[in-house]
């Protein structure tokens, strides 16, 4: 019989990265999850509005943070401005051209702890065909609580600063009296609620 000792040494030689079990696994709650930007409008204001759904999973090893990971989606085809008008220009070729790319993806490369109980979440962002590295900066986690429905949840909030002509978002009209009508940089911000997987 020597099966068994040929698996045991396969299993041996296997890198321990690929015997370790993934950490805890926490869905994100897509409706209670939300996706908010702000934007300069015609350099005096800020347009705020909603990137869309979020969906996805978010993987915690709350005894070592940086074994975490992350992969979330935003639909983009469901952007929100409280204008219908600028919500149809946002989805046209424009800006995302939403009909070749409806999904705005993240997926960490890394997870730090920093002063104050806080994550930089590090990863790469997808938005119109295009991907950049993005930094997110992460609150506190708060404790989990289970609800009545015998569900374990927890929320994290996290920001981000990124500019849309690296994502060739590079459509705009220049000012007579000097600057543009949409601002470059992009503010993300993210709130979600979290289900841990059972």
């Amino acid at each position: 019989m020597k099966i068994l000792p040929a698996a045991i040494a396969v299993i041996l030689a296997a890198p321990a990265s690929a015997l370790a079990a993934d950490p805890p696994a926490w869905d994100i709650d897509t409706g209670h999850a939300h996706a908010q930007f702000k934007v300069r409008h015609m350099m005096v204001a800020n347009v705020r509005g909603e990137l869309g759904p979020v969906s996805g999973t978010i993987w915690l090893d709350e005894k070592d943070v940086t074994k975490s990971r992350v992969e979330a989606s935003i639909d983009a085809t469901k952007i929100d401005t409280n204008d219908a008008k600028r919500d149809e220009h946002l989805r046209s070729p424009d800006f995302l051209d939403t009909a070749k790319f409806p999904k705005v993806t993240f997926k960490s490369t890394s997870v730090k702890k920093v002063a104050g109980g806080g994550l930089k979440v590090a990863g790469e962002l997808t938005m119109h065909g295009n991907t950049r590295a993005v930094t997110l900066d992460v609150d506190p986690l708060p404790n989990a609580i289970n609800d009545p429905w015998g569900n374990t949840k927890r929320g994290a909030s996290a920001r981000t600063k990124l500019s849309r002509k690296d994502f060739g978002l590079k459509f705009d009209t220049p000012l007579a009296a000097g600057g543009v009508m949409v601002g470059d940089e992009v503010i993300v911000d993210l709130d979600l609620e979290l289900v841990k997987k059972k």
